[in-house]
């Protein structure tokens, strides 16, 4: 017993001695943690257009479908690729700015739905009926080509995670070169939303062999469309 009790103190004193004396200050890991971040942004600047390729490459190196259309053309776009792809019956924002210019180019085919019911009146239905979900993100994160997504009443979590297809439109304007940039940006700290989504493809699960399938616990297909809402305020491609 003396032996055993005589190696946990060595081992304690040990543990004590390498101990920090106190701990650091909030601020001064804050301050480490930017200075990492800026140092590594410095090395590799990225302009608008670099972001945009780095998001596109990103989202397509994990299984989604990706184009870069502009403030004019992607609703009408978008609706012929969903007549195209069999969607009959669409989740949507019709409130919303984008949801309204959508329904309004979309055929005749296709309907709309809006999330005006508990989850829990209507499970059934959303599940075997509906076809794709609409959603726009708050940001994109460039490095990981990860969509923010923001859910609130009329758009919440089940939009982007039920139906087989998840659409997701987010501007060029709102993407960040990687997660510390997002959450300065967007002043997280500040006013941490109380529930973010970050989709960086569909869902997607393996097995053993490690053989992929795609649409296990959530959509097969993601669709994003990347807006650029910077060229016509720059006269040119961001």
């Amino acid at each position: 017993m003396s032996t055993a009790l005589t190696a946990r103190e060595r081992m304690l004193g040990r543990l004590r001695a390498a101990a920090p004396s106190a701990p650091a200050a909030v601020e001064a890991i804050d301050t480490a943690i930017d200075s990492h971040y800026q140092a590594r942004r410095a090395a590799a600047p990225q302009s608008a257009r670099q972001q945009l390729d780095a998001m596109q490459a990103a989202l397509r190196a994990a299984h989604a479908e990706v184009d870069c259309v502009s403030m004019d053309a992607w609703p009408a776009l978008l609706a012929q690729r969903l007549g195209a792809h069999g969607v009959r019956r669409l989740l949507i924002d019709s409130a919303s700015v984008e949801g309204q210019a959508l329904r309004a180019a979309l055929p005749a085919g296709v309907e709309t739905l809006s999330f005006e019911r508990p989850l829990a009146q209507w499970k059934g239905e959303l599940f075997d009926s509906v076809d794709a979900g609409f959603t726009v993100a708050r940001s994109g994160i460039a490095a990981t080509g990860t969509l923010v997504i923001a859910p609130d009443a009329a758009t919440p979590r089940t939009v982007s995670l039920a139906p087989p297809l998840h659409v997701c439109l987010v501007y060029i304007s709102t993407l960040h070169a990687d997660l510390h940039a997002a959450a300065r940006a967007e002043r997280w700290a500040d006013c941490m939303p109380a529930n973010l989504v970050l989709v960086s493809g569909p869902s997607k699960t393996s097995d053993i062999q490690q053989t992929l399938a795609y649409g296990a616990h959530g959509p097969r297909w993601l669709w994003v469309l990347i807006i650029d809402d910077l060229s016509a305020h720059e006269g040119g491609q961001p």
